[in-house]
């Protein structure tokens, strides 16, 4: 699955078009690599994410298409910092 993609269903960012502008921006990373937008990802991958003032680190824990808003917290495992909280 690609990274904005992920980044959206699994509700760590809520819409794709900031996944895809935060991945523009050179501020998320994959297994401490940066990555692009169309960066496939998969299970056991750690996502690091530079938000505006905070930080997120997280393990890949399950890929699925579709998810409902309840059951995204299970895709992944947060390592440190917090998630996005816009709504």
């Amino acid at each position: 699955m690609r990274l904005d993609k992920y980044l959206k269903v699994s509700r760590i960012i809520k819409r794709r078009t900031v996944a895809k502008e935060a991945c523009e921006g050179g501020r998320v990373s994959i297994n401490g690599k940066v990555a692009k937008a169309g960066t496939e990802v998969k299970e056991g991958d750690i996502i690091e994410i530079q938000f505006a003032v905070k930080s997120l680190k997280a393990r890949i824990t399950s890929i699925a298409e579709h998810v409902r808003k309840e059951e995204a917290k299970g895709m992944y495992e947060i390592l440190e910092g917090v998630e996005d909280t816009e709504e």
